[in-house]
């Protein structure tokens, strides 16, 4: 059987929500009618994520599992799932249930065209402080790379899977995929989503524990799209 999507969800620590978001999820992934698996990843989990993703293994036959040795974060996550990915077509969302599963049918016909679809989350459900720091993250993101996406802190994204493995990934660089896929050459269009409040949980990332990486990551970005080669072949003789 030649499974069509693969759905990749990175995990920390997310007991209270992990198997409501796989309850609701499972029932918009049997809407398209296409084969699908759902690949959880979890990243050094400390609650008991991964013992309700281990009893739900027995019941879900699309469902596989990937556990780190320890906590590698979110870019070594979504890696690990592309790799184990089957589908010709890969989804990433959060499980934090922020991004509404309801919004894959829109991603997936926008696919159709191009290589990369980016949610872009309209009525944003999180603090000021976190829609601030993220305004200007993606102002200065927009401006130093280039890259024209709007909101590449939308974890809900759907990749033409010929064209991922097309990009080496490296540690923080899943926040530049977009910019990463430009620079390839790659088609990518956006497409407004729906953001929820989270009801349950603690959010894993702040703007300490991510910033001063993300300058040196934006830094490296910048420097690939400069140093890209562009040439173009005049004649090719025999």
């Amino acid at each position: 059987m030649t499974i069509q999507y693969s759905v990749v969800i990175p995990l920390k620590n997310e007991e209270d929500n992990i198997v409501e978001l796989i309850e609701e999820l499972e029932p918009i992934m049997l809407s398209l009618k296409k084969p699908w698996e759902l690949i959880c990843v979890d990243d050094g989990s400390t609650d008991q994520t991964l013992a309700l993703l281990t009893h739900l293994l027995h019941k879900k036959n699309y469902l596989k599992l990937l556990i780190f040795k320890e906590n590698y974060g979110q870019s070594s996550a979504f890696a690990a799932g592309f790799k184990a990915a089957k589908g010709e077509f890969v989804i990433t969302l959060d499980g934090d249930r922020q991004n509404d599963p309801a919004d894959i049918p829109k991603l997936v016909e926008a696919i159709n065209n191009c290589d990369l679809v980016c949610g872009v989350r309209v009525n944003r459900k999180d603090p000021l402080s976190k829609k601030l720091i993220s305004t200007v993250a993606n102002l200065i993101r927009r401006s130093i790379c280039e890259d024209g996406v709007s909101d590449t802190g939308c974890s809900l994204k759907i990749y033409r899977t010929s064209a991922l493995h097309r990009i080496k990934m490296y540690n923080g660089m899943h926040r530049f995929l977009p910019a990463l896929f430009k620079i390839e050459g790659l088609e990518v269009q956006e497409v407004a989503v729906n953001h929820r409040e989270r009801i349950k949980g603690k959010t894993k990332y702040n703007f300490f524990n991510r910033s001063f990486n993300t300058i040196a990551d934006l830094a490296a970005v910048r420097w690939m799209k400069k140093r890209q080669l562009k040439y173009q072949i005049n004649k090719e003789l025999p």
